[in-house]
């Protein structure tokens, strides 16, 4: 996060046509690939505008790809082959290095695993938040340092005057994150992305820095894409929940229906395998492995794990077809042959 020139943009916004008013983020049909093999095909999502979205599913099922695209920051082989990410109606795959450094911390940021690696070793606290601010905000360089010690105890940091002149060694696991929390609202963004933000903490920091999360967003109306593969980070913290299972989107809704009423078997499986819910005192594990399930080149995906399929007679259609992802209550929709009533439908 090294201090950088001003520089205006560089090109005029490209709107995407099916854009609308209530909704920052809009993926469409996204593919991503490293070589020849596709980590994420077809994945449709929407963030609505000052809501929070989770985005779950087990380690390998391409969140973090997802939110990395969305972002610009794909790892090096990895490549957008298709689909469109609109954030605010702008389509951001293909744009210039120089407007998407615009657009990044600015109209959208992004919180990461570790924050302590994220920060710049070289230079203060007070240097780096105040970056998004002289970037994206036009404040000079005076001003934005000025502005830094509010910010920091904005987001819960004691003694933020003194903390403003630390270095990112001085600072614990939690502190750090509030420090990434402070710079990435700098900006004003209208979208955060954070992906898995608490996982390196303690449980009682986990919930500090949640509640600090949720409490700005809520203050100031932006949107948030969480990644995590915590159910009990999703049922507090989160408004709707898309599940994602080998590159795709298997189920999404309203948190409260998707935990009451799951209907795919992925997510039942998942809900099952949480803290939340226990079976005589052990804990459920989801028999199989993600790993191989994006070399099926026909039908469903998880049928190798379901335990559902031949008990509902829809063996047949899980094996040579993928389901769509369908409606299956208000705002609720899953890729399952076996529909809310049982029957089987497409």
């Amino acid at each position: 996060m090294k201090p950088r020139p001003h520089e205006p943009p560089s090109t005029t916004p490209r709107k995407a046509a099916d854009a609308t008013s209530d909704t920052t983020l809009d993926i469409r049909g996204l593919r991503v690939a490293f070589g020849d093999a596709a980590v994420v095909e077809g994945l449709d999502l929407t963030v609505r505008r000052g809501e929070i979205l989770a985005l779950v599913g087990e380690s390998g099922s391409g969140k973090s790809v997802t939110a990395r695209a969305a972002m610009g920051l794909l790892p090096p082989g990895a490549r957008i082959t298709g689909g469109s990410i609109a954030l605010d109606g702008e389509d951001l795959v293909g744009l210039p290095p120089r407007r998407m450094d615009r657009i990044r911390g600015g109209r959208v940021a992004m919180l990461f695993q570790q924050p302590r690696a994220m920060l710049d070793p070289t230079a203060t606290v007070r240097d780096q938040v105040a970056e998004p601010l002289w970037l994206h905000r036009g404040l000079s360089h005076r001003e934005a340092r000025r502005r830094v010690t509010g910010l920091l105890r904005d987001v819960g940091i004691p003694e933020p005057e003194r903390r403003a002149r630390s270095y990112a060694y001085q600072l614990s696991g939690g502190m750090a994150q509030r420090v990434m929390i402070a710079a990435a609202l700098a900006g004003e963004p209208g979208l955060l992305i954070a992906d898995e933000p608490t996982t390196a903490l303690d449980v009682t920091v986990q919930a500090q820095i949640l509640r600090l999360l949720k409490r700005r967003q809520r203050e100031s109306g932006m949107s948030v894409l969480l990644i995590t593969h915590d159910l009990g980070i999703v049922a507090t913290t989160a408004d709707r929940v898309a599940v994602m299972y080998a590159g795709r989107i298997v189920e999404d809704g309203p948190v409260a229906e998707i935990f009451d009423a799951p209907r795919h078997p992925y997510t039942q499986a998942l809900l099952r395998a949480s803290l939340l819910r226990t079976e005589a005192d052990r804990l459920y594990t989801i028999p199989g492995s993600a790993t191989r399930a994006r070399e099926l080149r026909r039908g469903c995906r998880f049928r190798p794990r379901c335990p559902v399929a031949e008990g509902m007679g829809v063996a047949h259609s899980c094996e040579n077809e993928e389901p769509t992802l369908s409606s299956c209550g208000s705002g609720h929709r899953s890729r399952c042959w076996v529909r809310p009533s049982g029957a089987v439908g497409a």
